[in-house]
């Protein structure tokens, strides 16, 4: 199913409330549809008449920062996270998670700004308050280089990083391969950190979270009134989506702590990503690769790249191989769909395909999605007109 990575893991811990119902804090099920008959009358048992029971599927960056927005924007609803994998074994929990925009070519730009904008303001507020630490946001600065000057020399999200310029001359001696640079100050967000504080969020405000794998959304009906589609790359299956395709990333996680800047080359490809742990080294962009094991070759390569931005490199230690697939498609799928069969009706929105911008738009995004959510479940509050006899 949805966010693919490494071994499976996760649970399921009813929220405090549900105690008096004697029930194991941990449930693990994997049976279908059936699974959600045993737990129907747990999960809405005492919710009011007009709440609206809300599905997400998916438990990486984008279903939990998306069940998140909807706990705050719709009101008298219950939300249930279901994947088959939970942090740390999802994709976003490899990912670098520094906010430097990529361009979606189906999306127009000032919407992809937008959502970038949403997002460096919620991880900026976030970055200036005491949760910075337990929800791994940070402020670092670094420079992004070049070796021809590039045909856009201020990008479309210039002026939403702090102190976009262009780097000096005696800057740029620090990379004799280079000829042009940017130096900005951006937000870094820790996956392994950020994925359980959202967690807690949702659980804190009375959601759910359920391991199971989804082989098709129907499963969910008639448990559920609204089922939101985060599984980023399972969307092939669940959602029938061609368009949607794997892009492998390895990365190398080392211990360098004498670095404080990031340094990423402008093709995307060579990056280093100081954190608060360890340093990221990237990295590939293989189209289509499902393959999650590390590559030795692909290893020493990405090493030997890095080391010649950043020589101090030779001397790090306690690397680390990681490998993830990126959700990728043409634009982002931010949609509303009512799926119908043999007269039934089941309303999805779907929220997936940010591929390696994940972490650059995922606030602005889950907004959206959250807002749409809110769309359905007004749809279902609203009754039907009644026909003229």
């Amino acid at each position: 199913m949805p966010l693919i990575n490494s071994p499976m893991g996760g649970s399921f811990a009813f929220p405090q409330p549900l105690g008096a119902l004697d029930l194991p804090l941990i449930v693990k099920t994997s049976v279908g549809a059936r699974g959600f008959c045993g737990f129907q009358g747990c999960f809405f048992r005492d919710r009011p008449m007009d709440t609206v029971r809300i599905a997400v599927v998916g438990a990486g960056l984008m279903g939990l920062s998306t069940a998140v927005c909807i706990s705050k924007l719709v009101p008298r609803c219950s939300i249930t996270v279901i994947s088959d994998k939970f942090t740390p074994d999802t994709t976003s929990d490899v990912a670098a998670g520094i906010l430097i925009p990529h361009a979606y070519p189906d999306t127009p730009i000032p919407k992809q700004k937008q959502w970038f904008r949403e997002t460096f303001d919620h991880l900026f507020a976030i970055a200036n308050s005491a949760q910075a630490g337990d929800a791994g946001v940070c402020l670092v600065s670094g420079w992004q280089i070049f070796r021809s000057i590039p045909a856009e020399e201020v990008p479309f999200w210039a002026d939403v990083v702090l102190g976009f310029r262009k780097m000096t001359k005696a800057e740029l001696k620090k990379f004799p391969q280079h000829v042009f640079g940017q130096a900005f100050t951006t937000l870094k967000c820790e996956g392994p950190a950020y994925l359980p504080w959202l967690e807690k969020r949702i659980k804190r405000s009375g959601g759910l979270m359920l391991t199971q794998r989804i082989e098709d959304l129907w499963e969910l009906h008639p448990s559920f009134d609204i089922v939101v589609n985060c599984s980023g790359l399972g969307s092939r299956q669940l959602a029938g989506d061609s368009k949607i395709f794997p892009v492998r990333g390895q990365v190398l996680k080392v211990q360098a702590p004498w670095l404080k800047h990031f340094i990423r080359d402008g093709s995307g490809l060579t990056y280093i990503y100081p954190g608060a742990s360890d340093v990221t080294l990237g990295g590939t962009r293989q189209k289509g690769d499902w393959n999650l094991s590390p590559d030795a070759e692909t290893s020493r390569d990405i090493f030997s790249r890095c080391c010649a931005l950043e020589p101090s490199l030779h001397g790090a230690r306690n690397m680390r191989e990681k490998v993830g697939l990126r959700p990728s498609r043409p634009g982002i799928r931010l949609q509303k769909e009512l799926l119908a069969r043999e007269g039934r009706r089941l309303p999805v929105v779907h929220h997936y395909g940010h591929g390696s911008g994940g972490f650059s738009m995922h606030w602005g995004t889950a907004l959206e999605a959250a807002q749409l959510v809110s769309e359905c479940a007004q749809d279902l509050r609203t009754p039907s007109p009644k026909s003229k006899l």
